[in-house]
């Protein structure tokens, strides 16, 4: 077990001694320790082999002994006991935003609340709003986070989709019987938001691809298991479903399976006027729907398929019945940006504020990647939740890398970190002065504590892109998918401002975000506003968010002369 996976059961293991009420001091010092681990040099297991992790300062001989368990077995005893002692509805209850450990424990002593259902009822009779520490306002917003979780239940991140379906796409492309496979539906056409992972395959022998799939790990329960198709429910609660056709069919089902429902609506009506029909099985020359192999419409790829219906290729990220067919009748569709065009990033976070690595960790992994450049924006003060940084200290980073980017001149390296921040947007003014501002490279201004009202909202946005030390405007809505819904903003007033004042937006790569959302860059796009694909990394692996990010960008349109941080270092440093 990696020493992020470990980490992560060590938070969790302080987030559930918290639930049973335990001494704060041995919360803290799982959290601590998870902390510590994510901020070492060298490799966990090399520690653990050599025996040194006691050596490590915050790490005891209990603690010693349970990451040596995890790392050595890939398992706590002492953890699976401890989810076992408290009951699942509490656990569960931590999925209810706006819901810690201290306040379950308060409504579980006082009220025996122990499940969700209970939760609703007593918020339903008013009981929690009675609750010190509670009140009204507490209880309405409980009851509008059941109510998401309970619409949000079958859904999931692009992000936990993708990880799901990858190590299952390609097993099943090692499987020999198997001649062509694909991921489709939302997954394919990279929605923010996936409901089932839906695949593709195309064999002689399905039965053999279907048993085969049915039996991969990670697989928690099957679901349904017939001659072409199976349905299981993988780790983590999201259901797959496999289809198996012959490769004759495969264009068409891909197709077909990709979607939209509009989109296949709108296709499937172009073939009615050509007197074809279009369906999952294939396109025929018959008025009327069927399978007859006789009237089929031979084509081997979607791109054929297109072509019989005097469209030129639609790439499966477009296919939402939003402008596509208009512009790949007069063959005006984009070449759509590649997350292979991007040069870097220009929002992310080292350990000076929230990240986990250090600045040397972070430049070594970027250029190590291949990257040309990356900005260091750590959070502003105000976000002091998140470490942010004073003036002084904000100085004092700006000399650190400035170090790092001499040793990497020494060396011959052409890669850079640019000194930045996220800073504040706050009520009256932003978190640093204009004079600090000058000084860094990029300046990413975000709205993290939001007004009453639509209007301040729009206004403070609005002064932030009027600043000229402000490049770019950093999660614009605010919006954390599947958990909070986005901030009241006139997002087509900040356009219009941006597009005044050569302010460029960013599309926020983290999967829980996607913001600014894919539907409204069509419109920034064709006010001249530049979008700047960012990761918000937190840590290393972080920069990975980039692939999904530019799939999104893909689906708003963007083409790599939209998007930024496709520049090299020398072009881009013109227009900062």
């Amino acid at each position: 077990m990696d020493k992020d996976k470990v980490a992560e059961i060590l938070v969790e293991i302080g987030t559930l001694l918290e639930l049973k009420g335990e001494n704060p001091f041995k919360t803290r010092a799982y959290a601590n320790a998870a902390r510590t681990l994510e901020g070492l040099s060298e490799p966990l297991a090399t520690l653990v082999a050599e025996k040194r992790l006691g050596e490590i300062k915050g790490i005891g001989e209990a603690l010693e002994q349970k990451i040596t368990e995890l790392v050595e077995t890939g398992k706590l005893k002492y953890y699976d006991e401890l989810k076992a002692s408290i009951p699942p509805g509490l656990i569960a209850m931590l999925d209810i935003s706006g819901l810690g450990p201290k306040k379950i424990q308060a409504l579980n002593k006082k009220l025996g609340i122990d499940s969700i259902e209970k939760l609703e009822a007593a918020c339903q009779s008013g009981q929690v709003a009675e609750l010190e520490g509670f009140g009204e306002k507490t209880q309405a917003n409980l009851l509008e986070g059941i109510g998401r979780k309970r619409a949000y239940a079958s859904k999931h991140l692009l992000s936990d989709a993708w990880l799901a379906a990858e190590p299952l796409l390609e097993n099943l492309r090692s499987l020999p019987e198997v001649i062509r496979c694909s991921t489709a539906g939302s997954l394919r056409r990279f929605k923010e938001i996936c409901g089932d992972v839906d695949l593709l395959a195309s064999s002689k022998n399905a039965a053999v691809v279907i048993g085969f799939f049915v039996s991969q790990p990670g697989i928690v329960k099957v679901l349904a298991q017939g001659e072409t198709k199976a349905s299981v429910i993988l780790e983590g609660g999201i259901q797959c479903d496999l289809r198996v056709v012959s490769d004759s069919e495969f264009p068409f089902a891909l197709a077909y399976f990709t979607g939209s429902k509009e989109h296949n609506i709108v296709m499937r009506q172009r073939a009615i006027q050509r007197g074809l029909r279009l369906n999952e099985y294939g396109l025929f020359r018959s008025k009327e729907e069927t399978r007859d192999p006789e009237l089929l419409v031979a084509c081997r790829t979607e791109e054929e398929i297109f072509s019989k219906l005097d469209l030129v290729f639609v790439p499966p990220e477009l296919r939402e019945d939003h402008g596509e067919f208009a512009a790949a009748e007069k063959n005006e569709l984009p070449k759509l940006v590649e997350w292979s065009d991007l040069r870097g990033a220009l929002h992310n976070h080292s350990n000076w504020s929230d990240g986990h690595n250090s600045l040397a960790e972070i430049a070594e992994f970027m250029d190590g990647l291949g990257l040309e450049y990356w900005a260091i924006t750590d959070h502003s003060k105000s976000s002091y939740q998140a470490n942010g940084l004073d003036a002084k200290r904000m100085r004092e980073q700006i000399k650190e890398i400035a170090a790092l980017n001499r040793k990497f001149t020494d060396d011959g390296r052409a890669f850079r970190l640019l000194t930045g921040s996220e800073v504040d947007i706050l009520k009256d003014r932003l978190d640093f002065d204009d004079e600090l501002l000058a000084e860094l490279d990029v300046v990413v201004a975000s709205l993290h504590v939001p007004g009453s009202s639509e209007a301040e909202n729009t206004k403070r946005l609005i002064r932030a892109a009027e600043n000229p030390f402000v490049h770019i405007l950093g999660h614009l809505t605010g919006r954390l998918l599947l958990e909070r819904e986005p901030y009241p903003v006139n997002v087509t007033a900040v356009i219009d401002a941006c597009a005044a004042t050569g302010t460029w937006i960013e599309l926020n790569c983290n999967p829980h975000r996607f913001d600014l959302d894919w539907r409204l860059w069509p419109y920034a796009k064709a006010a001249g506003v530049k979008c700047v694909l960012n990761p918000d990394a937190h840590r290393n692996a972080h920069a990975g968010f980039l692939r999904l990010g530019a799939g999104v960008a893909r689906k708003g349109w963007l083409t790599k002369a939209d998007v930024v941080n496709t520049c090299p270092l020398k072009t881009l440093a013109v227009q900062l």
